[in-house]
Formats: C-alpha cells, structure tokens, sequence
C-alpha cells in the first residue's frame, strides 16, 4: 500500500522535527512525505536540510484546512495519512492501516486511539473522546473523536464528500469526518499508536473559546445533505445553541445571546415540523 504523509505547520520548527523523526521511523515506509508550510516566520525552511527526501512547500498563511488541502493536492498515492506537527507516530503506526485494510478492503478510511501527554505528563483521555468504530455518525456529533494525526483516508472518498473547509478557522477535521461518518463505515484499530502534545498556548484549541460555535457551522451544513440523519443533528444544534446561550449570558455577549436564543426558537419549530 502506498501512503501520502501530509504535515501541516504554522512557526513550529522544533517539533515539527519530532514528527518528521517518527515518519521516518515507521515500520512500514510512506510513499512520500509532504510538509506544508503555512507562512511560517521562524526557520521551519531549514527542515529541509534535515530531511531532504521530504517534499517541502511554502504557501501565505491560510490556515490549516488551506495548507491539508494543498499537501492532498500535491500528493500522488491514493492514501492519504495526515500528522499535525505537534503530534508524533508510535513505530507501528502505519504498518497497522496496512494489515486493517488489507483486512476490510471495503473500508476507505480508518483511525486509531491515541495517547495524551499534557506539560510533560501522560493523562487519561476523558470519556467523551471514548472511540468507536463502525457506523460511528452519532457518536461523532458532541465532539470530535477523531485526531487528523489518528487517521488514514483513500482519496476516493475526499473525492465523494469533499475537503477540509477552508472557512472554518477551527473543528474543519470534526466537519469532515461528520460528512465522512454520515454516509460511510470508518474502521477503528483500537491501538494508541499516535501521541498528543499539548500545552502550548499556540495550539489551536488554546486560541478559540467556545468551540461550539464552530461546531455547529459544520452541524448546520449537515442539514443541506440528503443522506444525513435530520433528527439527529437537530437534536444536537438545540443542545449546543443552549449550551452557547447560557454561556453568551455568563460573560455578557448579549447580541450573540439574541442570535443563539433565535436559533433555539428556529430549531425547535424545525423539530415540531419534523415529528409532525
């Protein structure tokens, strides 16, 4: 099986290293490996001294989705396997995709559990990011279970559902994989064969309050597919438009208070309309 590696980095030299070291240390060679340079100021360029078979591009920043987008389009193996610079593979990693998928050739995509490590220590991953595999759509609702570094996707099926989407600043993987997951079986091998670093103020969960706010942008656009359970989603954007509302009233934000108190009202009708 040949693999596409694709490294997204924004101004993260240092660990972007880490990466690249256990890319290189996989079991089971990738095909090529793709690093995007999101417009970073430091000496992430330099990178390429180190590992001259990796291909390197530089684009303005764009955001993360934007430079993913582009290492998919620069890629030529019909697997993609996608890392973000912060995380790191366990030896392993991709030998496992290979045995899963020979093992379910009907499967275009599959992810695997991880491992936290938070300051320097290794936590326990709460019960929300508990894993699943199968016909996971529901499961994938609340949050996202599901790490960029975790998975392996063939390009046949980015081609049915798409890309990442570039307008959204932050959850474009819990959008994607919501758009995979409605339509589409995603097998689990249910091994920590990834590690999460965080920490780090840069980290994109660290820059964002409320993520729900971003959720359910992706949410609403499930509503546009045919294939997509309604009730579901609309069960799930009632619940985080309340969530969003008692938060908007803690800290003040009255007029986004008026707009989420508007989309409660708009999809409990749309709810009432439905089960009529």
């Amino acid at each position: 099986m040949q693999i596409s590696v694709v490294i997204p980095t924004y101004n993260r030299y240092e660990v972007l290293q880490r990466a690249l070291v256990s890319v290189y240390a996989q079991s089971h060679m990738p095909s090529e490996v793709i690093i995007i340079d999101d417009g970073s100021s430091d000496n992430t360029s330099e990178i390429q001294k180190q590992f001259p078979h990796a291909k390197y591009y530089y684009q303005q920043n764009a955001g993360v989705s934007s430079a993913r987008n582009l290492g998919i389009k620069n890629s030529t193996c019909q697997w993609i396997a996608f890392l973000d610079s912060d995380d790191s593979w366990h030896v392993e990693k991709l030998a496992r995709h290979v045995e899963f998928h020979k093992n379910n050739p009907n499967l275009l995509m599959s992810y695997t559990d991880e491992q936290w490590i938070r300051d320097g220590v290794e936590v326990k991953l709460p019960k929300k990011f508990h894993k699943y595999g199968g016909s996971i759509f529901a499961e994938c609702l609340s949050h996202n279970i599901i790490a960029p570094s975790a998975t392996l996707i063939h390009k046949d099926l980015l081609e049915k559902v798409g890309l990442f989407d570039e307008t959204l600043e932050v959850c474009e993987d819990y959008d994607l994989w919501l758009r995979v997951a409605c339509g589409n079986s995603i097998g689990l091998i249910d091994e920590k064969l990834i590690t999460k670093y965080g920490g780090s103020d840069e980290q994109l969960s660290a820059k964002y309050w409320g993520m729900d706010r971003f959720r359910v942008l992706a949410l609403e656009k499930l509503l546009e597919l045919k294939i997509v359970d309604k009730n579901l989603v609309i069960e799930t954007l009632l619940h985080k438009y309340k969530l969003l509302s008692k938060g908007a009233l803690k800290y003040n934000k009255f007029l986004d208070l008026e707009v989420y108190n508007q989309k409660i009202t708009f999809y409990k009708e749309l709810k009432e309309m439905r089960v009529e």
